[in-house]
């Protein structure tokens, strides 16, 4: 027998929604249904599963309530075909069984919520606001509660006066950029306007004390060069062998969307720490590797440092570099590098990832993301893709859910080590150019340049003229380095705009800004099984 029982004290444009309610023994069910009634739902009645697919077919409903035990075609039975006509309308079983494998299967077969009988009308309010009326919920939630923060997130970036500070309002600004996405808020372009009042705070920030920083490395933050001697090196003195992964160009956003992937195999440690400058691979990444500043490669390994208008990769002479600062430290670590370019390289590393257990150290970098970065500039189809931040972390989320390194991962997890990520910098998408002018010897770098006779506004730049006491390399005496700030990247006067507008809205590294210079170091402990 089919039935129906239509809401008639509210407007229909105003109901909460339109729900179809199959059981049995539906008139027992009659107070309930007026209860929902009353709080604006539309209910329509079945008393048998073909009534429901029938009814199904004929309307779309909000969520279906599903009686598991009926006579003639039961409620899983009756879920499958409801999920073969509309596979995204939730399901809310209601049954007087607790079997735990009738459980499972209802699970199984993706329903939204299990209610138990006798269910009390709150309990059905409760699972329809989950199913139905979450993301306005969630929406408006997270609008309040960003709204109350507002305020306090903007007097933390005036008063911020330490590096610490800014990583507390980095990390601030990292959880609600996150937060007001996953809402769909539409407070998401206040908080870009709030993020880029910060990016202009932090820049004054470095202006002041990165040089301090630089003459006195005992009381600056946690820098690229520190990184094996405050993290990697205290663990293997601990008898831990351990896996370190360097993601080129990942940024800590990044990193807190992928760590949902990884949460049931480890626990996690979180830490920030400063990249050098220039935020750039053969900077930042060499000094992580040999624990030295820049300058002090080239002039302690002159053979490893490759100068920026070398033809030569950038990168070429990194596990000389690790294998030079074990040897510093008169260590006795066995350690292994390689290099992740694509998926026949990750590949090949599982295919040998048995003999890795073997060393003390394994160090494995990945390059995607950076290989993501460059194609959104260069590829007209990589920039839709990737027209936004939010964009540009799904592309991420989706290559690391179908790549090889999860499966390194998994494998990693199952051996029981501790893990550690890193990166050597992050990125920024620009959005605004600034007018530089040098000889063909300027490096190609949108973020940096370097030379003895750049053109360019002072207003518009970092600049640091004696590069010796930044620990940088100085080819010339009177060798300069100039660091884009905020979302600001060089062009060259000639052809001024036609580059500014290919440029605008790329991801680039190499200069200051929260995103580039404050990044992750996670360490990752498995988790027992």
């Amino acid at each position: 027998m089919m039935q129906k029982t239509t809401f008639r004290m509210l407007k229909m444009e105003n109901k909460n929604g339109t729900l179809l309610w199959v059981d049995d023994e539906i008139d027992l069910l009659r107070a309930h249904i007026m209860f929902l009634e009353n709080k604006g739902y539309e209910v329509d009645t079945v008393t048998n599963g073909h009534d429901a697919l029938e009814m199904c077919r004929q309307r779309q409903y909000d969520l279906v309530l599903l009686d598991e035990h009926m006579v003639g075609m039961s409620g899983l039975e009756t879920l499958q075909h409801i999920k073969e006509i509309d596979p995204n309308i939730p399901v809310v079983m209601v049954t007087k069984s607790e079997e735990e494998n009738i459980m499972d299967q209802a699970i199984g077969s993706k329903i939204a919520d299990y209610l138990i009988k006798p269910v009390h009308p709150n309990q059905i309010l409760l699972s329809l606001k989950k199913n139905i009326h979450k993301r306005d919920i969630v929406t408006a939630e997270t609008d309040r509660n960003y709204q109350q923060n507002f305020g306090r997130l903007s007097m933390q970036i005036n008063d911020s006066l330490t590096a610490d500070d800014w990583i507390e309002v980095y990390r601030q600004l990292v959880y609600w950029e996150l937060e007001l996405k996953e809402a769909d808020s539409s407070m998401h372009d206040m908080l870009k306007m709030q993020k880029t009042e910060a990016n202009a705070a932090f820049a004054k920030f470095i202006k002041r004390n990165y040089m301090d920083w630089m003459a006195n490395r005992e009381k600056s933050p946690v820098m690229s060069p520190d990184l094996f001697k405050r993290f990697v090196f205290p663990a293997l003195d601990n008898k831990e062998k351990l896996f370190l992964i360097v993601m080129d160009n990942f940024r800590y956003d990044q990193w807190r969307i992928l760590s949902q992937e990884l949460a049931d195999l480890f626990t996690f440690e979180e830490q920030l720490y400063y990249s050098i400058l220039p935020t750039a691979t053969q900077y930042s990444r060499n000094a992580i590797f040999s624990g030295l500043m820049p300058e002090q490669i080239s002039r302690m390994f002159p053979e490893l440092w490759v100068d920026e208008d070398s033809e030569e990769g950038k990168n070429i002479n990194e596990s000389p570099l690790i294998k030079t600062q074990i040897e510093r430290y008169r260590r006795k670590d066995t350690f292994s590098y390689n290099k992740v370019n694509d998926s026949a390289s990750a590949e090949k590393l599982m295919s040998q990832f048995n003999s890795l257990l073997q060393n003390d150290l394994n160090v494995v970098v990945v390059n995607f993301i950076d290989i993501l970065s460059h194609s959104k500039t260069d590829s007209r189809m990589m920039r839709e893709l990737a027209n936004d931040e939010a964009a540009y972390r799904s592309l991420i989320l989706s290559w690391f859910r179908h790549s090889s390194v999860r499966e390194l991962f998994r494998s990693m997890a199952a051996t029981g080590r501790k893990v550690m990520i890193t990166t050597d910098h992050g990125s920024i998408m620009v959005n605004h150019a600034v007018k530089i002018a040098g000889d063909r010897s300027t490096n190609t770098n949108l973020r940096y340049k370097l030379g003895k006779n750049l053109g360019f506004n002072p207003k518009d730049v970092y600049e640091i003229t004696e590069p010796l006491k930044a620990h940088l390399p100085s080819p010339n005496v009177s060798t300069s380095y100039i660091f884009c700030t905020e979302a600001d990247y060089f062009v060259y006067q000639n052809n001024f705009n036609s580059y500014a507008s290919f440029y605008k809205e790329t991801f680039q590294h190499g200069g200051v800004s929260l995103e580039e210079m404050i990044i992750p170091f996670i360490t990752l402990n498995p988790k027992k099984k």
